[in-house]
């Protein structure tokens, strides 16, 4: 157990995969990190990486990425960017700056420009970025098991939205409880700053038979309707997800109040 400036965090072996580790942070788990950095072990990384490599196939330049990662843990999704498109510029930022130092002397992270790690407090950070300055743009941000607030209202994502060139993509892992009113909400909130929107998860969760992630996707170019590729991905995974299109996902969330940073 180490402290941080956070908390503390915990570094555990994984005793099913040699030379794999897990990161705890307050006690709760955050990062996986493998030999190979291509094996994300964490079902919602796997599609989130599923969703950005289709996206990057049909709409960016794979040698010029650029890449902010909100909320970091031990960058496991950085890395396996890096290690996919060698030539991306990854930018981690990440609240507890210990835990940054702690991850960087655990592990043999790319160093800048390919991984680079900001140390901040994600929205203050955000609201900072020049217009069109990244084309991804992930957030994985969390203060034990909920998503804070202020990443997760209407001013933040068009913040987000600013910030992406006109041809780039947000994705959002939402951990959400049975009733999905989180991912709800915060589907409410994007469709006021990103034309179209789409959404990930496993059938199950869809159902709102349990609590789990909820991976929502958004853009001003429209999302794909029915992604033989990425859904065949999404299925083959060792848990299997669903790709939801704009229609359902709108339909989804109708009813829904998006959240505001001053609540009236």
């Amino acid at each position: 157990m180490y402290p941080t400036t956070t908390g503390e965090v915990e570094l555990r072996p994984d005793s099913f995969q040699s030379g794999a580790w897990e990161i705890l942070v307050n006690g709760v788990p955050s990062s996986h990190i493998a030999v190979d950095p291509l094996d994300l072990h964490y079902e919602y990384m796997r599609w989130i990486a599923a969703a950005i490599r289709y996206f990057v196939d049909s709409h960016l330049d794979p040698q010029q990425l650029r890449i902010t990662h909100l909320g970091g843990g031990a960058c496991s999704i950085a890395r396996y960017l890096v290690a996919t498109y060698p030539r991306s510029r990854n930018t981690v930022v990440e609240l507890d700056g210990e835990l940054a130092r702690l991850v960087r002397l655990w592990f043999d992270l790319p160093r800048s420009p390919q991984l680079k790690i900001r140390q901040g407090d994600a929205r203050d950070i955000s609201n900072k970025f020049l217009a069109h300055s990244r084309d991804i743009i992930i957030r994985d941000v969390f203060a034990g098991s909920t998503t804070p607030l202020s990443v997760s209202t209407v001013e933040f994502f068009r913040t987000a939205a600013t910030a992406l060139a006109p041809n780039g993509l947000y994705i959002a892992n939402c951990g959400d409880r049975s009733n999905l009113a989180s991912a709800r909400a915060e589907l409410a909130g994007m469709s006021e700053a990103f034309a179209h929107i789409a959404c990930i998860a496993s059938p199950s969760m869809l159902k709102g038979r349990h609590s789990g992630n909820i991976i929502l996707l958004g853009s001003q170019l429209p999302l794909p309707e029915q992604p033989a590729q990425l859904t065949k991905l999404l299925l083959a995974d060792r848990v299997p997800a669903h790709y939801k299109n704009e229609l359902w996902t709108r339909k989804f969330f109708t009813g829904s109040k998006p959240w505001f940073d001053h609540k009236n």
